[in-house]
């Protein structure tokens, strides 16, 4: 069964390769409309580099955080128009349920909105967001949320970016009092976009398709520099989407490791970059 390649695929994949329309439309009917197939196609052919992990954005909405004394709570709540996500309202809603997420510190999103709402126990969650999709008359959906919880030798860094479309939050341990290295770092998170912490954390199944792409690319090759070449194209990839790897966006002679190091020396504490998040509105 042949599958129709709509002129939205192709402009995804445009999107997320920077390859030419013709191009990504010729690689999709190849690959059967298989997005992940003709990313792969296109990476071993040459004509695509740097991909996109984020596709389309499918939603409006917001990404709002509150930093209570336990947890930070970070919430993603989408709506259906832009215009709607600037109503005060909306934006009210998205900052209370911020807090209801670092106080309670909810296990799943089901959880969450099956609990009462702690300003009003005469409601759920969920039933607090059906008072404001009344008031404001658009669909309102609390997309995803997380609980970041404080503690002794843990010190946190969020940073919002484009009116809260982007927030990237970043951890370390080792010590409090080290906010402001982790919001500068998240800052470098939401221009660079890594994908991983370190090396140690990409899986090998990963691993193996960058190494079999790697090798598709230098076909031809001597036998015996090709393990070399495909070492060193693994250690590249490593250096684009590791965050300690990455070269830090206010001075690139230094990477995120050498920034986290000199902190450590510097203040006598044993810091380490132990997680980092990375949301977009309407991210899949």
């Amino acid at each position: 069964m042949s599958v129709v390649v709509t002129p939205q695929m192709i402009k995804e994949l445009r999107d997320r390769t920077g390859v030419g329309m013709g191009k990504c439309k010729e690689a999709l009917e190849e690959a059967k409309g298989d997005m992940d197939l003709a990313i792969a196609n296109l990476r071993k052919s040459g004509m695509a580099t740097a991909v996109k992990k984020e596709g389309r954005v499918t939603n409006e909405g917001v990404i709002a955080f509150a930093d209570t004394p336990k947890a930070i709570g970070v919430v993603e709540v989408n709506a259906e128009t832009d215009f709607v996500v600037k109503n005060d309202r909306f934006q009210e809603f998205a900052k209370n349920i911020a807090e209801e997420v670092a106080t309670t510190q909810p296990a799943t999103i089901e959880a969450f909105l099956a609990q009462k709402y702690s300003k009003d126990s005469s409601l759920t969650v969920d039933q607090y967001r059906a008072t404001i999709v009344q008031t404001i008359g658009e669909n309102i959906q609390i997309k995803r949320l997380r609980a970041v919880p404080k503690t002794s030798d843990k010190s946190i860094g969020v940073y919002s970016h484009l009116g809260g479309k982007v927030l990237t939050l970043v951890e370390f341990t080792g010590a409090t009092g080290e906010e402001s290295l982790a919001k500068d770092i998240a800052m470098h998170v939401a221009a660079a976009s890594p994908e991983f912490v370190s090396p140690e954390q990409v899986p090998s199944a990963v691993i193996e398709q960058e190494r079999e792409i790697a090798k598709e690319q230098i076909k031809g090759k001597p036998e015996n520099i090709v393990e070399k070449i495909v070492d060193g194209k693994i250690n590249a990839y490593y250096d684009q989407v590791c965050l300690i790897r990455q070269k830090y966006i206010r001075n690139d002679a230094q990477t995120i490791a050498d920034l986290v190091n000199h902190r450590s020396k510097e203040t006598g504490k044993s810091l380490k970059l132990t997680s980092f998040l990375r949301w977009s509105v309407g991210q899949s």
